[in-house]
């Protein structure tokens, strides 16, 4: 059911007044309201409208706005909108956060284009570096934004800061709800174009994603065009280089933010933020990007931005020094050219003075003082010939050790990789060959999924010598024995129904290693019909005897009733990938198997289990095996856990179903 958008005007919970729209999608609108609980501050208003009536839509909406809200709260950050709650009226479910007053990195793109021109790269690279410390933020708690685009990047005009918004939250409520209602299981919440395959083909998101369409983000501003027309879907090679030129420390920067595999890609912002640093210092903040840049025209330079250096003082003109000392601090000085000052030329008294020569006592005092000092004279000069210490002392001038050099340190071995582990779907239908090529790591292990029944032949071969398969059956046991396990080939009869696995694995001590992976299902063959047995010959009738007395026939005892087999418990251990909280099982049951999956979680932790398609239930227990309280015969379960260890999880059945099943861990808000 469609909803028309909120008349101008309208009052929401006594205290939400809208003033406009400011944009709408297929997944909602976007309000701007002033709050009148909060002196009407500007705040943004997000509906979500789900394009159904169903009661349980509804219901499904709320629990999940719920949830996201919870994750939302968590967030502390001056460049991400702070949320500020949600509500429900009229059956319309809203999200409220704080107005951000700019423009979009979209419609600063379509200014630039518009003047045949776009974003440059030193603008690119800084506003890569301003999102890092958003991220950074996000990604320490275990949330990844899973949508970044120009249109989900502000401007922010009251600093020139990029404000990141729309983490996905109403998308992927409508997504999630409008699988429950169509039967569905994809799980797709990004931009196409800019989502990693990752996250369009599983659903999952880690923080290298999020650096993968920030990679998309800064092509697309610097270049002007889209993403469909840098990326080669034939190659799955991005070929961005006909448009744009940019500086080869860079390009090797954004290359590897847009690696195909996750592990080729930076782990974490605090990597690529260390990648940055071989451009150079961050420059200071740079202007308003509301204007397009243009070619830089000579101008009168600005005194504010001019570096500090020292001047001399302007000498003295009666003291001139002919020998200024060195400046004692590396500082550059400039000084002006010592100035020779000529000497001032003495004009002769007008009025004559009497001279001392004409006083006959004057000059008795001045013959007396000239004896006295030649003979100090004379005495010192014996003294410095004949004094045993005739060389004069030679003061020596402190010199200032020079440090030595102290030894660079030794690099610390690179830790090993990390083992990492793929998984992928295969369909296959009977008398169907599929080919499948890729290269895999030494510390990479790829697991092909392959629905099969019982009595039907899967044939696996490997073309390459650096990679070998192992299959497994179902209940994740080998499915021929040892015949079945690091082997470059196998082919056998299936004993059961369900999901088989191919795993793939590099052989010990190879590096990187192609592989082509030929995979073959065939039906079961039908049971050839039995031969007629011939009739036999119709025996001589025999003369019939005479009857005897029939005996009155024994009850007979009534049949035991044969027990019920117990139904086989299939385990499985669940790891989340990482940097995310949880994952999306899909798998099938019966009344025969029970499907347990242990999980791990800690003490205070927020355990929430819901079967989003199917009709199976499911069972929680305690580590010690005990069941938890009202967790028996649930679809969807969320509590504080009282206590840490491995939770089973036991989804059990009356009737063979499909299940696609949500299990996630995350802390509590205190």
């Amino acid at each position: 059911m469609m909803y028309p958008p909120i008349a101008v005007g309208t009052i929401l919970q006594n205290r939400y007044r809208i003033l406009r729209v400011l944009g709408q999608g297929g997944f909602g609108r976007t309000y701007m309201a002033e709050d009148r609980g909060r002196f009407n501050e500007a705040c943004a208003i997000k509906e979500f409208m789900p394009n159904t009536s169903s009661g349980y839509a509804l219901e499904k909406s709320r629990q999940l706005f719920q949830r996201e809200a919870a994750i939302l709260y968590q967030i502390q950050h001056p460049q991400v909108p702070q949320f500020r709650a949600i509500f429900e009226q009229d059956q319309r479910l809203f999200l409220v956060q704080d107005y951000v007053d700019g423009s979009t990195y979209r419609a600063l793109l379509d200014q630039r284009l518009q003047q045949g021109q776009a974003f440059t790269e030193a603008e690119v690279i800084t506003l890569i570096r301003q999102l890092l410390p958003v991220l950074q933020h996000l990604h320490g708690k275990g949330i990844v934004h899973r949508d970044i685009t120009p249109d989900n990047i502000i401007l922010r005009r009251q600093d020139h800061l990029p404000v990141l918004i729309d983490f996905g939250v109403v998308k992927e409520i409508v997504t999630r709800v409008h699988q429950v209602e169509a039967d569905t299981q994809s799980t797709t919440v990004g931009k196409p174009g800019y989502a990693p395959h990752e996250q369009t083909q599983t659903g999952r998101a880690y923080p290298s994603s999020d650096l993968y369409a920030l990679a998309v983000t800064a092509l697309v501003l610097v270049t002007g065009k889209e993403p469909q027309t840098l990326y080669d879907d034939v190659m799955l090679t991005w070929n961005w280089q006909p448009w744009a030129t940019l500086s080869p420390a860079f390009a090797q920067i954004i290359n590897r933010m847009l690696s195909y595999r996750p592990s080729d890609r930076y782990q974490s912002v605090g990597e690529l933020a260390a990648a940055l640093q071989v451009l150079g210092p961050a420059p200071p903040s740079p202007p308003p990007l509301s204007q397009p840049a243009t070619q830089a025209l000579p101008q009168r330079p600005d005194l504010s931005q001019m570096r500090t250096v020292a001047v001399g003082r302007r000498p003295d003109p009666t003291s001139v020094r002919q020998n200024p000392p060195p400046p004692s601090s590396p500082t550059q000085q400039v000084t002006r050219p010592t100035q020779v000052v000529p000497p001032r030329r003495v004009e002769p008294s007008r009025q004559s003075e009497p001279s001392g020569w004409d006083d006959p006592w004057a000059v008795l005092v001045i013959l007396a003082s000239s004896a006295v000092i030649a003979g100090i004279g004379s005495w010192a000069v014996w003294s410095a010939i004949f004094s045993p210490a005739s060389n004069p002392p030679v003061v020596e001038q402190p010199v200032d050790p020079v440090p030595e050099p102290e030894p660079e340190p030794e690099p610390e071995p690179e830790p090993a990789p990390e083992p990492v582990e793929y998984s992928q779907l295969v369909r296959l239908t009977p008398g169907e060959t599929r080919v499948l090529e890729g290269n895999l790591k030494q510390n990479e292990t790829l697991n092909y999924r392959i629905g099969a029944e019982q009595g039907q032949t899967l044939a696996a071969t490997l073309e390459d010598e650096g990679v070998l398969l192992t299959v497994y059956a179902p209940n994740r046991e080998l499915a021929g024995g040892r015949r079945s396990q690091r082997v470059s080939a196998w082919e056998g009869l299936l004993d059961f129904t369900g999901e088989y696995t191919v795993q793939l694995s590099p052989v010990q001590g190879v590096g990187q290693s192609d592989y082509t992976l030929v995979l073959r299902l065939e039906a079961a063959p039908e049971p050839e019909p039995e031969p007629e047995p011939e009739p036999e010959p119709e025996p001589e009738p025999e003369p019939e005897p005479e009857p005897e007395p029939e005996p009155e026939p024994e009850p007979e005892p009534e049949p035991e009733p044969e027990p019920e087999p117990e139904p086989e418990v299939v385990s499985e251990r669940i790891v989340f990938p990482p940097g995310s909280t949880g994952t999306i099982i899909t798998n099938r049951t019966s009344p025969d198997i029970i499907r347990r999956y242990l999980v791990n979680a800690r003490q205070s932790q927020i355990l929430s289990v819901e079967v989003l398609e199917g009709s199976p239930t499911f069972n929680i227990r305690y580590p010690n095996g005990s069941l938890v309280e009202g967790a028996s015969g649930q679809s969807f379960w969320q509590a504080l856990l009282p206590q840490g260890g491995s939770y089973q999880i036991d989804v059990v059945t009356n009737r063979p179903t499909p299940f696609v099943l949500d299990i996630s861990v995350v802390d509590s808000v205190e």
